[in-house]
């Protein structure tokens, strides 16, 4: 008797684990092979920026504060942790500015400019809270992370996770799936950044 009820546990639990194994792997591959349509949820797309692996974008950033108002256009290429770069294309005085960023390794290319006096004038363009990478990790670590569908858009919301608080904003198309801007406000509310993404490719 013992033995029939050890059998019937072992099957139980095969067939659970199969079932949760199944479920995990039509989930990621619905997200890798996403094909954006009108039978698309916003619910597939939101898992699909969620399962982004790689990106590449052109994107114009609006700092705006108190005082003053910086711009910027940068090209980023993402391939993920060990492969993130991003380039200044303007304002010209420090375009071709690379930062290449290796996990928490930042690196620094263009040897004709004397780039720590860059960084005092220019802070954001090396912060990281630029990178779309960073607004998914922050939004997969946001316990209130939270997202609504407005207007024929996707609102992704979620706070930075490091020690400058920012409260982020994701716009996303809903037709295309590809985000169109992000927001940043910190939470002094003295700095808002606007991000405008002109061209973008998303891989998951």
């Amino acid at each position: 008797m013992k033995n029939k009820k050890i059998i019937i546990i072992v099957i139980i639990a095969v067939i659970l684990i199969g079932v949760l194994s199944y479920v995990i792997f039509f989930r990621n591959n619905t997200a890798k092979n996403l094909k954006i349509g009108n039978n698309t949820t916003s619910q597939e797309i939101v898992d699909f920026i969620l399962n982004m692996t790689s990106y590449e974008a052109k994107i114009e950033v609006d700092v705006q504060s108190n005082k003053n108002e910086s711009k910027y256009i940068l090209k980023q290429n993402y391939n993920g942790e060990e492969d993130n770069c991003q380039e200044v294309l303007e304002p010209s005085n420090i375009a071709g500015v690379k930062l290449i960023r290796n996990g928490n390794v930042l690196k620094l290319e263009n040897t004709e400019l004397n780039l720590t006096s860059i960084f005092e004038n220019y802070q954001y363009v090396a912060d990281s809270c630029l990178d779309l990478s960073s607004f998914i990790k922050d939004y997969k670590q946001d316990q209130k992370a939270s997202w609504e569908e407005k207007n024929e858009k996707i609102i992704m919301q979620a706070e930075s996770q490091g020690t400058s608080k920012k409260q982020k904003k994701l716009y996303i198309d809903k037709k295309t799936g590809k985000p169109e801007k992000m927001e940043l406000q910190e939470t002094n509310k003295k700095t808002v950044i606007y991000i405008l993404y002109n061209e973008i490719t998303v891989n998951s």
